[in-house]
């Protein structure tokens, strides 16, 4: 495992995994959304798709992301491994909401000085609203994904609760 993509739902925990693999076997890990958001007011970066494709033509890697449209394929076609947080909304929702009303209430800033606002909980592309409304449709495209032929070199890891999860990153590489 040197090229690795961490999918799931928002809430899933991805972030937190790729970081904690990372630690782990020594893997540089990406924050795909602080790549993909470049600065103040959700502004997208566009050299996005060019800073992932450099990415993702290094030896080794983690992305905490199923892949933005632009650079899905590319990133599904380079991994060698994925890490699939498969986990069903009860475990999810309670993440997404305690994470979003934290970030909203201490006004912490996210990927590259962007904030949660009380308003962006009232839009449909919020992390609780997204992950909601997605949560069906991110689980059948990356069952797909992992049935594709184009993918079939990639070894899938695929965790249905966060315990398995657990137990799989402990017996990862050294402690």
């Amino acid at each position: 495992m040197r090229r690795i993509l961490v999918a799931g739902i928002s809430g899933a925990g991805k972030s937190t995994l790729a970081r904690a693999l990372s630690n782990r076997i020594g893997v540089p890990c990406h924050e795909m959304d602080g790549l993909y958001f470049a600065g103040p007011g959700w502004a997208v970066d566009e050299a996005f798709p060019e800073r992932v494709a450099e990415i993702a033509g290094t030896p080794a890697w983690i992305f905490d992301s199923f892949g933005y449209p632009e650079v899905r394929d590319l990133l599904w076609e380079r991994a060698d491994s994925i890490v699939w947080l498969d986990y069903p909304r009860r475990v999810v929702m309670p993440r997404v909401l305690r994470r979003s009303l934290r970030r909203t209430v201490l006004r912490e800033p996210v990927f590259n000085g962007n904030r949660e606002t009380v308003a962006g909980w009232f839009q449909s592309d919020h992390p609780a609203w997204w992950a909601w409304s997605q949560h069906a449709a991110r689980q059948a495209e990356i069952r797909r994904r992992t049935r594709d032929p184009r993918f079939a070199p990639l070894r899938v890891l695929r965790f249905t609760g966060p315990y398995s999860a657990a137990v799989w990153l402990r017996s990862v590489g050294p402690a």
